[in-house]
């Protein structure tokens, strides 16, 4: 049975419990045999076990040794050691954040795809609904920059005196202190990404 690889990422590991696991995973996952590795390695049975066991503090020589048996490099070896425990925020499909914006009372939807940004606000996700009790409302103005991908349905977006004709798959980016928004819902229910992405500056 090969080590739990929740273990193997744990900050918790002695350094040597995690030299023996990752040893002993490399080992089985090739299909080899202590008695193999100790052979090629030039170590003895009872060594390689007591490494895979965490009962010895290996040498860097023993430790190359062994690595290169293994197929490994050092840095290979340690690539999971001590890594950053990391963690990101999962939006499941319809769990967004209903908020109010601008558009609200024209009838679009904005559900807001991530909300746990830490102290300052740098961005905006959201996913934008319109469907046909909806309105034009080509009036939206605020800072930083904007990007809209269509997932559904067709559009023309205004910004400033140009007019975008959209579909499934386009794009757009643009300064968003400029006035834009919807012209004409050709197609609906619209369904597209904004994304809106503010200056440095902001707070």
């Amino acid at each position: 049975m090969l080590p739990n690889i929740d273990k193997l990422n744990s900050p918790k590991l002695r350094i040597e419990q995690y030299i023996g696991m990752k040893v002993k995973r490399t080992r089985v996952e090739q299909g080899l045999k202590i008695i193999d590795v100790a052979r090629i390695a030039g170590l003895s049975q009872g060594m390689v076990s007591k490494i895979e066991n965490a009962q010895v503090s290996t040498s860097l020589d023993t430790l190359g040794r062994l690595c290169d048996a293994l197929g490994l490099t050092l840095a290979t070896l340690f690539s999971d050691y001590d890594r950053p425990e990391g963690g990101a925020q999962l939006t499941r499909a319809g769990e967004g954040m209903e908020v109010v914006r601008q558009g609200t009372d024209k009838g679009h939807r904005y559900e807001l795809l991530s909300y746990h940004r830490g102290k300052r606000k740098s961005y905006e996700p959201f996913l934008v609904t319109m469907d046909d009790a909806s309105e034009v409302f080509p009036t939206f103005s605020h800072s930083g920059q904007e990007f809209l991908y269509i997932l559904e349905g067709r559009i023309v977006y205004r910004h400033g005196n140009h007019l975008y004709e959209m579909g499934p798959g386009d794009s757009l980016s643009f300064e968003a202190e400029i006035p834009h928004g919807p012209e004409e819902l050709i197609e609906v229910p619209i369904k597209m990404i904004s994304v809106i992405n503010y200056d440095e500056s902001l707070d």
